[in-house]
């Protein structure tokens, strides 16, 4: 063998090991929510059933419980669908507008002052689906960021198609984040170092705006060509 194709196997090799430890680890950390947070929830979620069976039919507080059995049972949902490798299952991969329209049916009963409007502009453009989810999960994020924390009293989301790339925008006029809370995130939360992280692995660039007191606005933009490449390369 020549030492260029010595060089070369090294590297194929180092790359191999490499993605094995990748996967054990990702096996590790699936195995750990299986049997910490999702179980957890899992039995919180079975005493709240048995508590609201105890409950009279016209106690004026169960629809509103057994609406939040219904977002614990979709957690749990979910995360069994993330630990087993799956595609998120509350959307189909053709319906991305309409899946994050949805969010907002979750924070309604508790935050009804919230002004949010959807806006789409452009044709739509299919994305292949591992990209397709990654896009649902930042605006996720985004919007469920923003109903929860921002204090604000307008959230928009506003995506845009071209002939080159989709951007999407989540904006609110909240309290906005602190710099340092920009730049590194809450203690303990990974929302912010998430969404980072699936933009890049799919070839797309977020920045994120946020001034105290005027608000925050976050945008994504994924290149059309990428996606095209990726669908190709399959």
């Amino acid at each position: 063998m020549s030492a260029t194709e010595i060089e070369s196997r090294k590297q194929e090799e180092d790359r191999v090991r490499k993605e094995n430890v990748r996967l054990e680890e990702r096996n590790r950390i699936a195995q750990e929510l299986h049997d910490t947070l999702l179980q957890t929830v899992q039995g919180a979620s079975l005493n709240l059933a048995a508590a609201l069976y105890e409950l009279a039919p016209d106690a004026t507080v169960k629809p509103r419980l057994e609406r939040i059995l219904e977002l614990m049972n979709q957690g749990v949902k979910e995360g069994r669908d993330a630990i087993q490798g799956l595609r998120a299952s509350e959307y189909d991969n053709s319906d991305l507008v309409p899946a994050l329209s949805r969010i907002w049916q979750q924070f309604v009963e508790v935050q009804p002052d919230i002004d949010f409007r959807v806006s789409v502009a452009g044709q739509q453009k299919q994305f292949p689906a591992d990209i397709q989810h990654e896009i649902y999960r930042i605006g996720k994020e985004a919007l469920v960021n923003a109903f929860s924390h921002s204090g604000a009293k307008r959230v928009d989301l506003e995506l845009e198609y071209s002939g080159t790339e989709l951007q999407m925008w989540v904006r609110d006029n909240g309290r906005g984040m602190e710099p340092q809370i920009l730049e590194q995130g809450r203690g303990g939360h990974w929302g912010l170092a998430g969404m980072r992280e699936r933009a890049t692995r799919i070839g797309g660039r977020l920045e994120i705006l946020s001034r105290t007191p005027t608000g925050t606005e976050i945008q994504l933009s994924v290149p059309l060509e990428r996606s095209l490449h990726h669908r190709g390369s399959q």
